[in-house]
């Protein structure tokens, strides 16, 4: 048995739809990992990942210390309620990605402050925290002096929600592009060993996001919706009830403004269109699909709503991104596609 060094699929040149197809024998990779590598095509579509609880209880089976990975950007959709438990307790080393794509005026100090705060509220206990960016060459050093103190010579399981950068951290750590990256949600299909200056490394099935956004649209957009670069935050001042679209993807009301202040984090490369909202139906309805895009692949809504609790307060849209709310403000209603999940926390900023 043959796997692909890209995604961990077994190779096989029987059927061109399922894991692990390639029309060459002998390859190294299957066609869809040669694909995404060369041209950025992911082929075969698997976006939303692998059940979690299948993955989950394969690394609690294993005596193994978990390097559990979560983007910084999207790092709501990234938290693993109930984590430690569903591991069996295992030593857990945060490494928060990304790091790069958040603003300027975020600094180690405060992202670290940042993570840990989610964290005690979300109930998950860590052993160790490294924040990486691409930029900085010695983060590879830090996680791999991080494993090393944790695993006491285990294997070291590599984990976290698909797309949130597993394969490249990897690729980090063996200093050489073995493991398949893309922006593609679901990349790596199947549990994946190799060894790295003396410890072993598993890479893990990208667990499913259910309520991410990167779900509900087309893979052509996902060149618009994910960053591919440092956020610049756009803001905007507020007075009276204001309403945002942002492509059409999420409309955001913002009621009851006096003197406050808006600030959207998302990708630089969507669309933001201000109106009252009194007029905000109509831009909906006339401009949805055409000025108002992109558009998700099915029309169906939810609603959420919530009064201002915190003096800066971030409403937080999975595979989107977030906006920044502060000053007056009495509440904010927010329209998402169906089943993608929003938060209301603590500013991050």
């Amino acid at each position: 048995m043959t796997i692909c060094k890209g995604c961990g699929a077994v190779l096989q040149s029987t059927d061109s739809t399922r894991a692990g197809y390639t029309p060459k024998e002998g390859s190294e990779y299957c066609q869809r990992c040669f694909r995404l590598i060369h041209y950025d095509d992911p082929v075969l579509t698997l976006d939303t990942g692998i059940d979690q609880d299948s993955v989950l209880q394969r690394i609690a089976d294993m005596d193994c210390m978990i390097l559990w990975v979560a983007d910084l950007f999207d790092f709501e959709a990234g938290i693993i309620p109930g984590l430690n438990r569903l591991v069996g307790d295992k030593e857990i080393v945060l490494c928060a990605s990304k790091r790069d794509i958040l603003p300027q005026t975020l600094n180690h100090e405060k992202t670290a402050r940042f993570v840990f705060a989610r964290l005690k509220e979300a109930g998950i206990r860590i052993s160790g925290l490294v924040l990486t960016s691409r930029e900085d060459p010695e983060c590879a050093d830090e996680v791999l002096n991080a494993c090393r103190l944790a695993c006491q010579g285990r294997p070291i399981a590599v984990m976290g929600r698909a797309n949130s950068g597993k394969s490249t951290l990897i690729n980090h750590l063996m200093k050489k592009k073995v493991l398949t990256e893309s922006r593609y949600p679901g990349t790596t299909l199947d549990f994946n060993t190799m060894e790295i200056e003396g410890m072993t490394f598993i890479d893990t099935p990208g667990i499913e996001v259910r309520g991410s956004l990167l779900t509900r649209i087309q893979e052509a957009d996902y060149k618009t919706v994910i960053p591919s670069g440092r956020i610049k935050p756009q803001i905007y001042q507020l007075r009276g009830d204001q309403s945002f679209a942002v492509g059409g993807l999420a409309r955001i009301d913002v009621l009851g403004c006096d003197g406050a202040t808006c600030v959207f984090y998302v990708s630089g490369r969507l669309k933001i269109h201000r109106s009252k909202v009194s007029g905000a139906d109509a831009l909906w309805e006339k401009h949805y699909g055409e000025l108002l895009k992109p558009v998700p692949v099915s029309p169906e809504t939810d609603v959420y709503s919530d009064r201002k609790e915190f003096e800066k307060m971030d409403v937080v849209i999975d595979g989107l991104g977030w906006v920044c709310l502060s000053g007056q403000i009495s509440s904010v209603r927010v329209k998402v596609p169906r089943g993608v999940s929003v938060t209301f926390r603590k500013a991050m900023v």
